[in-house]
This record gives structure tokens, C-alpha cells and sequence, in this order.
């Protein structure tokens, strides 16, 4: 690095000096010919990182990982998890690296993590690599999920390596640098308790406690009291996803994070017309994670956290398992208080004198609106705003039973909801999935102009601005089925 660089941030590498175990020393493959396609400039500065002289050869190199800076100790992480039910005790990093940790400008740790740096020992038969295209896709997702309010891990730099992977044909190879405030996952815990190593499991449980919740460390049962909290997170990260319309794609127990981040944007979208069983992911050939599973697939995940965690939230493991029971037992209360309050806002009916009991049935009644017919479930949240101000003509225009649709109005309207609240949580903005496609294949081709339009729309996404008409409009009806690929 350059002395100026070092001077605005300094990186540490404290969970390979603190979880060894969990961490392979490593270093990323070379990189032929880096170049920076996109550079998130405003997260970078907020790190402490001078976005001029990442945009610097030395810059470059480290956001490849091939320029290590002082202080630094890349390392691919190990964890285990269940990948669509079926438990692999060893998974791990295999085409990923903790570069390591710097503080950024509000005095948080925030890991950064380099994604398609070439094969580590967890690596199995993958190469290693990433292509543009999915690194494309994370940084846009990620960035539109921050924009929306939605607890996520975020996108520093996507950066072409100069090289060519094969996938189905030849393509461009790419580095994401990733963001994060750990990556921590509840498969950590699997394999953590998997070693039989209850140091080990204490030590990471003390390691999650600091980063992410130092008041349970407070607690009469610290690690209880940590389980808590990640079912806590966790509630409000799914009925986040759920108001969003976005699904995951890839819930395994190695991508659901302690810090109740969203973390992994393989085969995921945002619901074009409203479909509960809505899949995108090209291998979720059951629909294990599809849209209105995603709550109960959480509280699944999480049950395999408690299994990881029971010997040191009791001794006795019947107490352990009670008491586990118990915390986990909150889940659906805290998901549905979630969902009701959210909807509340986004039908503009917050307003302390509504109560949930006046509301449920206006709910109820919308999500059955939702299911009768394609309706574009953004479009359709956002055009309800123009009837709260009297126009009722885009939404009806939208549903097949438009008296239905009147008649539900008219109670909803009999509440006075708040048009400019539904304006500020509904978005005129998402990572529409034919625009999506229409910015990635340009990116692959070296284009990333329409992906730098995308942007613009989808991180101020409240906003309506002339000249973004398209970006708010549905999909054509010829773009038809679609289909997301991890890109492995």
C-alpha cells in the first residue's frame, strides 16, 4: 500500500488470530489483468479507504487480493451446514478469502472478504474463480437491499481478472470484494461443535457475542442470551426479505449469518407477479426456498444453530434443550408481529389510533388480491400510494376483479391511510430481473453503462425521478419464466 493509503486505515485479522481453527492461511490466485469495473466509492470512503488509490494499480491488486496489506492475514474460512436439508460436516471457503478487518468511520469491525479469488483446500472439484456476470449481480442485489432498509452484507468493487473461466462456454473472470460486519454463519457453529471441541465452540460463541452482541455477554445465560439475539435478527432480516418480495434462493445453514445480515446473492430475484411458490434458483428443484417458505426454512436453520449451541446453554442437556425450545418458541411471534407492523406501513396504516385487530383483515384481504391474478407485486404496492390520493385507476388496472378490488378499497380508504408513508417503505425501485439480465449481459461484454442506470434507480429506490419511467415498469410478457444460476 501507499504511505497514504495506510495512513486513512489500518487492517486487522482478528478472527484468524482468535479462531485459528477456523482458518487456513491463504492467499488469492493471481490475477493477469485486473480492472476495476464497478467501485462502490461512497462504501470505500466510509471505510477509511481512498477510493483514488483503489482505483490505483496497488489499489487494484488489493481489491484481488494479490497486494496484501499490513496488518492483514488472508484466510479461507471453515464451517459445515446443511445444503437443502443434507448436513456436509466441511464445506468452507472454497473460492473465497477474509481478506481480513478494518474499522470503519463509525467504529464498527467490518470484514472484507474477496469472492472468486481461485481454489483454497475447501475448494473440492470447483475452480475457484467467479465469472462477471454473478459478481455483477451480488453487487447490484446487495446494494438495492441496503437502499430498502434490508440488513445485508454490501458490495465494495467487482473486478474483471483479465482471465477466462469455463462455465457452459468461456467467460470473464471476476473478483467481488465484499463487505460485511462478519462472516460468522450458523454452519461456523456446525463445525465448530462438529470437532468436539467445546474451547473451540466457546470461543467462537465469545466471538459473536463481541462483534455482534456484547450485551448478551451481560446476560445470566450469555450464550442463551446470543441464541436470542439471532433469533431476533433473524425475524426481522426474513419479514424484511418477505415485505421486499425477495427471494433468497439458497437458504443453507452455511448462508444464514450470526449478524443477521443477508449474505450469498446466487439465484436470488425480486417476485415479479406475486406467486407464494415463486423459485428461481435453477437447483432448488423442489422449492425448498421458495418465496413463502423462506420464514419456515429460518426457524429450521435456527433449530440447527440451538443443536450447535446446547452444551453451553446447559450442562444437562434436557435443561439445555428446554431452555433452547423456548427462545427458538418465539420465532413465529416475533416474525408475525413483524409482518403486521410491516404491512401496516405499506398499506399507510401505522398511525398509533389503528389497531393490528382493525387492520388484519384489510391485510388478509390484500394478500388474497395479490394471489387471484399476475399482479406485479411492487407495482401494485406503489400504485395503492396514487389511490390513497384519490387515483384509483393504475391499481384497478392491475387486477382481474376490479369490484372486488373496490370494495376491499373501500375499507382500506375508510382508514385514512397515509399516502407519503407508503411512498417511503414501498419502492418506485427494485432490481427488476429482465433489467437485471439486460444489465449483466452487458456487463459480461464489457459494457457496465446500463448497470451504472440500474443503480442509479435501485439505491434511491423511494424516489420517482424522470427519465427512470422503464425501471419501474413490470416485465414484458415475452421475458416469460425465470431462472437464476449460482454461477459455480
Amino acid at each position: 500500500m501507499t504511505a497514504a493509503a495506510e495512513s486513512t486505515v489500518t487492517f486487522h485479522s482478528r478472527f484468524a488470530r482468535e479462531l485459528p481453527e477456523l482458518a487456513v492461511p491463504w492467499q488469492a490466485e493471481e490475477a493477469p489483468g485486473p480492472e476495476i469495473l464497478v467501485l462502490n466509492e461512497q462504501l470505500a470512503a466510509g471505510l477509511g479507504l481512498d477510493p483514488q488509490y483503489l482505483r490505483s494499480p496497488d489499489g487494484v491488486r488489493l481489491l484481488v487480493g494479490n497486494s496484501v496489506p499490513a496488518g492483514a492475514s488472508p484466510v479461507a474460512q471453515a464451517y459445515a451446514g446443511h445444503q437443502f436439508g443434507g448436513y456436509s460436516p466441511l464445506l468452507g471457503d472454497g473460492r473465497a478469502l477474509l481478506l481480513g478487518e478494518v474499522t470503519d468511520r463509525t467504529g464498527r469491525l467490518m470484514d472484507i472478504h474477496l469472492k472468486g479469488s481461485g481454489r483454497t483446500p475447501f475448494a473440492r472439484a470447483g475452480d475457484g474463480r467467479a465469472v462477471v456476470g454473478p459478481m455483477l449481480r451480488e453487487y447490484l442485489v446487495s446494494e438495492a437491499m441496503h437502499a430498502m432498509g434490508i440488513p445485508t452484507t454490501r458490495s465494495l468493487a467487482v473486478v474483471a481478472t483479465g482471465r477466462q473461466v469455463r462455465r457452459e462456454g468461456m467467460q470473464p473472470g471476476a473478483v467481488l470484494a465484499r463487505v460485511a460486519r462478519s462472516h460468522l454463519r450458523v454452519g461456523s457453529f456446525q463445525y465448530a461443535r462438529a470437532t468436539e471441541d467445546m474451547d473451540l465452540l466457546k470461543r467462537l460463541a465469545d466471538h459473536a457475542i463481541s462483534r455482534h452482541y456484547p450485551q448478551a455477554a451481560e446476560a445470566p445465560n450469555p450464550c442463551l442470551a446470543l441464541f436470542a439475539s439471532v433469533v431476533a435478527a433473524q425475524a426481522g432480516l426474513v419479514v424484511r426479505w418477505m415485505l421486499a418480495g425477495f427471494v433468497h434462493g439458497v437458504m443453507n445453514t452455511d448462508n444464514m449469518t450470526v449478524s443477521g445480515e443477508t449474505i450469498d446473492y446466487g439465484p436470488c430475484a425480486f417476485l415479479d407477479a406475486f406467486n407464494p411458490a415463486a423459485v428461481y434458483s435453477s437447483i432448488d428443484v423442489e422449492g425448498r426456498y421458495a418465496y413463502a417458505n423462506q420464514p419456515v426454512i429460518a426457524e429450521w436453520n435456527l433449530a440447527r444453530l440451538a443443536e450447535a449451541l446446547l452444551p453451553l446453554i446447559d450442562e444437562d442437556e434436557e435443561k439445555a434443550v428446554a431452555s433452547a425450545v423456548e427462545v427458538l418458541g418465539g420465532f413465529r411471534e416475533q416474525y408475525s408481529r413483524a409482518w403486521t407492523g410491516g404491512m401496516k406501513t405499506k398499506l399507510g396504516l401505522a398511525a398509533e389510533n389503528i389497531s393490528d385487530d382493525a387492520v388484519s383483515g384489510v391485510i388478509d384481504d390484500a394478500v388474497a388480491i395479490l394471489k387471484d391474478g399476475p399482479v406485479d407485486y411492487t407495482l401494485f404496492f406503489r400504485n395503492l400510494g396514487k389511490a390513497a390520493r384519490g387515483d384509483m385507476r393504475p391499481v384497478r388496472g392491475m387486477v382481474r376483479d376490479a369490484a372486488g378490488l373496490d370494495a376491499w378499497a373501500g375499507r382500506w380508504l375508510a382508514l385514512q391511510p397515509d399516502a407519503e408513508l407508503m411512498d417511503s417503505v414501498n419502492p418506485a425501485y427494485i432490481p427488476r430481473n429482465h433489467l437485471v439480465e439486460e444489465a449483466l449481459a452487458a456487463g459480461t461484454e464489457g459494457d457496465v453503462a446500463p448497470l451504472r442506470r440500474l443503480l442509479e434507480a435501485v439505491t434511491d429506490p423511494f424516489t420517482e425521478r424522470a427519465g427512470l419511467e422503464r425501471y419501474m415498469e413490470a416485465a414484458p410478457e415475452e421475458f416469460g419464466s425465470y431462472t437464476t444460476f449460482c454461477g459455480t
